[in-house]
């Protein structure tokens, strides 16, 4: 009876519970109990890694690319493929986007896949690079960025998408829009993005000098929602997701879509010229020595 009258209180725990503190004591108390435990999935693949808890409906998603997440054709693909299989789950409600490498979030697109290579590969690349940003910028989910290193140009884009960001707090990190710096101009879709993030005049000079804010002056001019201790950064996402979770997900999808939908429909109305215009613009000879150049200096200082 006492053993009964036990198991009882675990799971009016787990199920009264509003907090997640609670809740996880409440589901340890369960499994020495000998009650079924909460089932978590693990699914992964070469550049992405992801944990989904079915019990909170939150799922992790971290980038595992060495040496700097950076955004080839593989990469891309996995994880445009990890977020679907986490958009049709129906126990999947939110997921933290995050990375496995030290002192990166991710260094954005991979200079390798645009030098070098054919139109059909430019093509083939630029369609994967729109298709990250559709699936995540255009998510059901609560996406929130865990942004634990620097994030350049792509990286920023990623970050950008997600409903919430959350930076370490190291003056050491730095995120922003600088392709201008690499020779390059950012597409219509970057900027919209961060149009829509921090207001038009902060972007047409952020974009213009390819800034890359500190983390502190991230948060000043709004890339950033908020900054925490890098140590801390998991349990500061976990409790954010908590409170969009409290949200209905009809009200806050349908409230996520009125605001996003301008700004998608936009890019897929335009998706096919915009590849084009990509490929005539990476294909320059003065582009293709610019990056030439660019990659030239990686290795001078890997060296």
């Amino acid at each position: 009876m006492a053993a009964a009258a036990t198991v009882s209180r675990a799971w009016q725990l787990l199920r009264c519970s509003g907090s997640l503190l609670q809740f996880q004591h409440g589901r340890a108390a369960a499994q020495r109990l000998g009650c079924p435990a909460v089932q978590r999935r693990l699914f992964s693949n070469n550049k992405i890694q992801v944990e989904l808890d079915e019990g909170t409906g939150v799922a992790v998603m971290k980038m595992k690319s060495p040496p700097v997440n950076s955004f080839s054709l593989e990469f891309l693909t996995e994880f445009s493929i990890s977020l679907e299989k986490l958009e049709n789950n129906k126990a999947c409600r939110g997921v933290i986007l995050t990375s496995v490498v030290p002192k990166i979030f991710s260094g954005g697109l991979d200079i390798t896949e645009m030098c070098g290579k054919s139109e059909e590969h430019y093509a083939e690349f630029w369609k994967a690079v729109q298709e990250m940003w559709i699936t995540l910028y255009n998510s059901s989910l609560v996406t929130i960025a865990a942004i634990n290193g620097s994030s350049p140009a792509g990286g920023c884009l990623m970050a950008m998408s997600c409903d919430y960001r959350i930076m370490a707090d190291n003056p050491k990190y730095s995120i922003g829009l600088n392709e201008t710096k690499l020779g390059i101009v950012a597409p219509f879709w970057f900027k919209d993005t961060m149009i829509n993030a921090i207001g038009h005049r902060a972007t047409d000079r952020s974009i213009q000098l390819g800034f890359l804010y500190p983390a502190p002056d991230a948060l000043k001019v709004g890339i950033v929602d908020e900054l925490a201790p890098e140590e801390n950064i998991q349990k500061v996402a976990a409790e954010v997701m908590a409170q969009w979770l409290a949200v209905p997900d009809h009200a806050r999808q349908l409230s996520k879509s009125l605001m996003r939908k301008p700004t998608v429909d936009h890019l897929l109305a335009h998706r096919d010229a915009d590849i084009q215009n990509f490929v005539r613009f990476i294909s320059r000879d003065s582009i293709q020595k610019s990056l030439q150049m660019y990659m030239q200096m990686l290795k001078q200082r890997k060296a």
